[in-house]
């Protein structure tokens, strides 16, 4: 049981103490069981990473339910998963109870314009990071942002994008494959 609660409670004090949703605990989750505790090879948290954003659902909930599993199986997932998510519904249940009686009010309003640019600034940095850690250089750094182009700008779908990126990736392969032999 002890472990399970060491589980909860590390994935409790993410959710509570990280500001900005899923992409800003990333990093916190990634501190915690791939450099601290060593649960986790960097690699296979990075893997974990990617299928967590490939499936549907949260992306912090998903990456505290595939370490929840990766460390103690299905009971596992169910603690990290509960820890990552209750501090959030606590929150949101005690600002909603709040803001219901002041929703009107202008000074809340501009409280909540203020915090927009900084919610953005503490998604920004981890995504900085992460990109450091899947491998994106300056020489490579043109595909992210030609996936956001296409999903964001051009509504193109990400589902297509993703096709796309393993047709492309066969050709540059084979591409490779083929210059060896050369």
């Amino acid at each position: 049981m002890k472990r399970y609660l060491e589980l909860f409670l590390l994935f409790f004090k993410i959710g509570t103490f990280t500001f900005g949703g899923g992409y800003a605990m990333i990093p916190l989750i990634r501190n915690e069981v791939v450099k601290k505790k060593k649960w986790l090879e960097d690699d296979e948290f990075m893997d974990m990473l990617a299928i967590a954003q490939s499936i549907p659902g949260p992306m912090a909930l998903n990456t505290a339910l595939f370490v929840g599993h990766r460390r103690l199986g299905f009971k596992g997932s169910l603690f990290s998963g509960l820890g990552v998510i209750l501090p959030s519904f606590i929150i949101i249940l005690f600002i909603a109870i709040i803001f219901t009686q002041f929703k009107d009010n202008p000074v809340i309003e501009r409280i909540f314009k203020g915090i927009r640019p900084a919610v953005v600034a503490l998604i920004a940095g981890p995504l900085v990071k992460l990109g450091k850690a899947a491998g994106i250089t300056r020489k490579n750094a043109w595909i992210p942002i030609a996936v956001i182009i296409a999903v964001w700008l051009l509504k193109i779908s990400p589902v297509y994008v993703v096709i796309a990126a393993i047709l492309i990736g066969i050709t540059h392969l084979a591409y490779l494959k083929q210059k060896l032999k050369k």
